[in-house]
């Protein structure tokens, strides 16, 4: 994208470009992931092109699918040396169900080890399987250097440019995306995909307009679905009209069929829900996003140590914090337990989950949480529980204590691959609860050489009960600050989760230990001095 933006005109030639540049949130700079769709606009031969960025893991899927509602195709990225991953996988699946033309894109195709045949194989086969039609197998391939900022038709000379732009990439677009078909004349239709604040206009609405004609000062109708569906409806009036230029907001006159636009002017306008025209309403259906596999408790801290890191403690702040998020956040559920203070928050997987909590901590919110949990199903009156695929790109060397960990965690292997090169792909099928605490266990298994990802591959009979951890815990069995001639102490029993100078108490667990079973330990322990020895 950045590239696309770089050689489309979007930027000054004086001006500086970061690299990644629609990544703007800090955990997304800091992880290399995206976590929320982002929108921007390109010009290419007279021809607006909307760019709708989309996260790729199967945890932010409530992102994936309302920005997928907002495009006419897809352009699927690939690592020409990795080939498709869990994460393309799913996206993949969501845009081919509702009959969009994928543009496969080969990036990397200039590095080391890249494998070009073998991807867009691969590609062909994982379409295939997830039920693509004719006209969706027979889809264009355009081979690609993103870092260095060209794209190609055709396979070129190794170690050379195989061309000097992405205008490649531009026709491809332009030539397999359908405009889309849509009558301005209608009644006015568009369905808000995601939701934006601004401290000066309040809640903006961001969405793609099916029919109809949009413009500032205009009286609608805002519809929470279909009449089937039973949502509520109300009137408003929309403030004002902008769209994407590059990545910049800009004021409209007016806009038709086909144009991504935000809207304010709004106070309880939604995400799913459609604004229409009040003489003749014609509201589309809510959007539907799959539901929640894990679930953890959300709770006031009132360990000896609360009140010492946050601004924000109480029930209440954290309660209000959560119902905020869900505004934006379609793929959460928040409810209240039956304990006074405790939140059952549920989302779509560990990651999901871990964004939310550090978005939270960074804001100043100081709060307990307890260990996450799967979400059960009843079908037929038997227990049915998550199943997720996984993924593993690891070492030869590595493979035979990566198995018998899966195993242990009632994994299933489906399948194996060896690449030639000293490295072997294994995908399982495992209980959503298998993986929980996993990935540490994972890099300690392959040395911090392996690549692990996941899936959510649906819901399956109860598979039985699967090992706790074979680990105890180091309990501290004192108040007071933590001293490194105490941790010198404790190395051989396990690793630390704290260094000196932090505040601990008693009961507090400050470890895991090496062996089986719990441990008391002194960690506020000084040496002692006298005037002999120091």
């Amino acid at each position: 994208v950045d590239q696309l933006l770089r050689q489309s005109g979007t930027f000054a030639q004086h001006e500086k470009v970061v690299d990644t540049v629609m990544d703007n949130n800090a955990i997304e700079k800091e992880r290399g992931i995206t976590i929320l769709a982002k929108n921007c606009a390109v010009e290419w031969k007279g021809t607006h092109i909307n760019i709708v960025d989309t996260p790729g893991h199967a945890d932010f899927g409530g992102e994936v699918e309302r920005a997928l509602s907002m495009v006419d195709g897809v352009v699927l990225l690939i690592d020409a040396q990795e080939g498709p991953m869990p994460q393309t996988r799913f996206v993949t699946k969501k845009a081919l169900a509702l009959g969009l033309k994928p543009i496969v894109v080969v990036n990397k195709v200039d590095k080391p080890g890249s494998r070009p045949d073998y991807v867009i194989n691969a590609a062909f086969e994982l379409f295939d399987k997830l039920g693509a039609t004719e006209q969706q197998l027979d889809f264009p391939v355009v081979y690609a250097s993103g870092l260095n900022g060209w794209a190609s038709l055709t396979e070129g000379t190794e170690g050379e440019p195989w061309a000097s732009d992405m205008s490649a990439l531009f026709n491809t677009v332009l030539t397999h995306v359908p405009a889309h078909q849509g009558d301005p004349a209608a009644p006015l239709q568009l369905q808000i995909s995601s939701l934006d604040y601004s401290t000066f206009v309040g809640r903006i609405g961001v969405g793609r307009i099916t029919q109809g004609t949009l413009r500032p000062m205009m009286d609608v109708m805002i519809c929470e679905g279909t009449p089937d569906e039973g949502g509520k409806t109300f009137k408003g009036r929309v403030n004002q009209v902008l769209t994407f230029h590059g990545l910049e907001r800009v004021p409209a006159t007016e806009a038709g069929p086909g144009e991504i636009v935000l809207i304010n002017g709004m106070a309880d306008i939604g995400i799913g829900v459609t604004v229409t025209s009040v003489d003749d309403p014609s509201p589309l259906p809510m959007l539907h996003v799959d539901e929640p596999t894990l679930t953890m408790n959300f709770c006031v801290n009132n360990s000896p140590l609360a009140g010492r890191e946050g601004k924000y403690v109480t029930s209440r702040q954290i309660w209000d914090r959560l119902q905020k998020e869900l505004q934006s956040n379609v793929a959460l559920k928040v409810k209240e337990s039956g304990e006074d203070g405790i939140f059952e928050v549920s989302g779509r997987g560990e990651l999901h989950l871990t964004i939310l909590l550090e978005n939270m901590r960074r804001e100043g919110y100081e709060l307990a949480v307890s260990k996450p949990r799967v979400v059960f199903r009843q079908v037929g009156g038997d227990r049915h529980e998550p199943i997720e695929m996984v993924t593993a790109d690891i070492e030869d060397q590595h493979q035979g204590g990566v198995m018998q960990a899966l195993g242990a965690r009632k994994g299933e292997l489906v399948n194996m691959e060896t690449d030639g090169r000293g490295r072997v792909r294994l995908e399982y099928r495992i209980p959503a609860r298998g993986l929980i605490g996993f990935s540490n266990e994972f890099m300690n298994l392959t040395r911090g050489t392996g690549l692990i990802s996941n899936i959510f591959d649906g819901y399956e009979a109860y598979k039985g009960e699967i090992e706790g951890r074979k680990n105890g815990v180091l309990i501290s069995m004192d108040d007071g600050e933590i001293f490194t001639y105490a941790l010198g102490k404790l190395d051989d029993r396990g690793r630390m989760f704290v260094k000196p100078n932090d505040p601990v108490y008693e009961g507090m667990i400050v470890g895991i230990h090496s062996r089986d079973n719990d441990l008391v330990v002194n960690a506020t322990r000084t040496k002692q001095l006298t005037n002999f020895r120091v």
